[in-house]
């Protein structure tokens, strides 16, 4: 029975990797913002290891990043889905497009708030 249940989770675990490997390079192929927030992280984190931070600080950097990409991503769902649903403009699909798209920049400015900050106090040490 626990050999079963393994099986069973190995097999789940291997689909959502799946899963999240066709999402991820679909977004890559189509979405040139994913691609610039990837190089943007990139940058982000090389400094965040240069930078004589705490761990603490370091985390928060590379999470916020993280999350940056994660919600470019949540937006590049909602555009395609509100693309298949509503091909022609309409005010509620321009809603959806748009609050993606503001939660993408929020994301964006918090991280950028971070760095401000964390930049600062490097400055005053």
């Amino acid at each position: 029975m626990m050999l079963a249940w393994l099986a069973a989770e190995g097999l789940r675990i291997g689909r959502t990797c799946l899963w999240t490997w066709r999402g991820w390079t679909a977004a890559w192929t189509s979405e040139k913002s994913l691609r610039q927030w990837s190089l943007a992280n990139i940058a982000s984190a090389a400094l965040a290891f240069w930078l004589p931070l705490t761990p603490a600080e370091r985390a928060l950097i590379l999470s916020l990043g993280i999350l940056l990409l994660a919600v470019e991503l949540m937006n590049t769902a909602v555009e395609t889905v509100v693309n298949m649903v509503s091909p022609d403009r309409h005010p509620l699909a321009a809603k959806a497009k748009d609050c993606g798209s503001a939660a993408v920049a929020l994301t964006a400015l918090a991280a950028g708030v971070a760095w401000v900050v964390l930049l600062w106090g490097q400055w005053g040490r």
